[in-house]
């Protein structure tokens, strides 16, 4: 299934090709509808085929399966809506310094988006997921590079698309699907590309994010790479409510296996009693935790030699050490350190970067200081969290200080939450300053749609040579801001 450069070329020139099929709004938000509805209809089969590559079970798969079609709606709903579009209209205005003359702004797509599929969401970040719908919904069609942990799913699921696009009189190139690692560098390449998106490694996210940039024409590339997702426990809430904070962040850092990018990888906890208490809570509860199956056997061993290069580490405790379960499976755990080790002279750097799979760390702190000391130290993240006592959640101590300290960290900050569970909605933001994203938007929620188009303004031209969207009469009825005033 190794696609060749000529097959990539094929499936680009074939998207592009595809453009003008997605100029209408009405038709692609009908074809995103019905795309949900399909994938919806294909439910059994397609869960079946995810549940032998991935082993993730039919459980999470139909979850999952149900939030991409959720996102594909979601995105249909935006496209007629049409706000998305940013229309925005000047008449002249002589009296202006300098004079304004007739001014109209709007969004266009961008082109050909390249999609490169995530291994830990077969549907939801994979070919039809959060970049293929927003992409769609701008009006770009897709190329997407399948991941190889799911290549007999890619395949199904792009069937299901191209059978919803072709209900609408929409070519079956607005869907191209290349298969390796090959395929992946040919696409980044290619030089009717107009921008990329990417769910992965920071290894793998870099080379390609390099690689756009690089291009005689350089490109937008649009990547998650890598989180470590820091929750902060303040003394207080310790005091408070030790077990259950506990018992929260061994749900939250073992649920998939540890295999979501929003898994909480750094916990910073007070010494001392309290403390004590949470580690107890979590030892508990992570044990009674079964072993699970990692995505592949690479992930297996990257893992098992992940946990046991920080298990060496000087200081480093394991109260319950995560490791292999049989030959398939691993076990959950978590490691304990000092927070002083995570600062100075020789600090313990590997400790501040993600570990994919069921593991977390656990740095024991001593007086507020320290924790602000490690938390400086810190990449971006998509995700920084911060457990409060009550008093500290109604604004008294240091609650709303510990909220402006987290926010330069981390695309979205939570108060008393757990990471894991990202809700597909308007006001989402899964992102966050690098390595945890290459950019700064989203790649989920509604606002994921702007990745992919760029604002065009036209300067003096006669009314019947404007795109409908930017006339006088407002003939799409979309949201405006006309001479300054917010239209409706």
């Amino acid at each position: 299934m190794e696609a060749t450069a000529q097959d990539v070329d094929a499936a680009v020139r074939a998207a592009h090709d595809a453009r003008g099929a997605l100029a209408d709004r009405a038709v692609r938000a009908a074809f995103l509808r019905t795309a949900a509805d399909r994938l919806e209809a294909a439910r059994d089969g397609l869960v079946e085929t995810a549940d032998a590559e991935s082993a993730l079970g039919p459980a999470r798969l139909t979850g999952e399966l149900a939030r991409t079609c959720y996102q594909l709606r979601a995105f249909a709903d935006i496209v007629e809506e049409g706000a998305f579009l940013d229309v925005v209209i000047d008449h002249p205005d002589d009296t202006a310094t300098p004079p304004i003359p007739d001014l109209r702004r709007y969004k266009v797509p961008l082109g050909v988006v390249a999609v490169y599929s995530a291994s830990n969401f077969p549907f939801a970040f994979s070919v039809a997921g959060g970049d293929t719908a927003s992409a769609f919904g701008a009006g770009c069609p897709v190329v997407v590079k399948a991941h190889p942990d799911h290549p007999a799913l890619s395949e199904q699921v792009a069937e299901v698309l191209r059978g919803a696009a072709a209900e609408h009189g929409i070519p079956a190139g607005v869907l191209g699907l290349v298969h390796g690692f090959r395929a992946g560098v040919e696409l980044i390449g290619h030089p009717l590309v107009a921008a990329a998106g990417f769910t992965g490694s920071v290894r793998g996210g870099r080379a390609l994010f390099d690689a756009a940039a690089a291009r005689p024409v350089p490109i937008p590339f649009h990547g998650e790479l890598g989180s470590l997702n820091p929750v902060l426990v303040t003394e207080a809430a310790a005091a408070e409510r030790a077990e259950a904070i506990g018992a929260g962040l061994a749900g939250s850092m073992t649920l998939g296996v540890g295999q979501f990018c929003v898994k909480p990888g750094l916990v910073l906890a007070p010494a001392g009693e309290a403390g004590d208490r949470l580690v107890k809570s979590l030892t508990d509860a992570v044990g009674s935790t079964g072993d699970g199956v990692l995505l592949d056997h690479r992930m297996r061993d990257n893992f098992l030699a992940g946990v046991a290069e920080r298990a060496a580490l000087p200081e480093v405790e394991s109260p319950l050490a995560p490791g292999a379960g049989d030959e398939h499976t691993v076990s959950a755990g978590f490691l304990t350190v000092p927070a002083g080790r995570l600062t100075g002279e020789g600090a313990h750097d590997l400790l501040l970067e993600e570990c994919f799979g069921p593991v977390t760390v656990v740095a024991r702190y001593t007086g507020e200081s320290e924790a602000t000391a490690v938390l400086s130290r810190l990449p971006g993240n998509l995700t920084a969290t911060v457990h409060l006592s009550s008093e500290e959640a109604a604004g008294e101590g240091r609650g709303p200080e510990l909220l402006a300290e987290l926010t330069p960290l981390a695309g979205r900050v939570l108060v008393n939450g757990w990471p894991t569970g990202v809700a597909v909605a308007p006001a989402q933001h899964h992102g966050g300053p690098y390595p945890a994203t290459t950019s700064t938007s989203t790649s989920v929620g509604g606002t994921a749609i702007e990745r992919w188009m760029r604002p065009v303004a036209y300067q003096n031209a006669p009314e019947a040579l404007l795109p409908p969207e930017l006339r006088d009469d407002n003939p799409l009825g979309l949201p405006r801001r006309y001479d300054g005033r917010l239209e409706r």
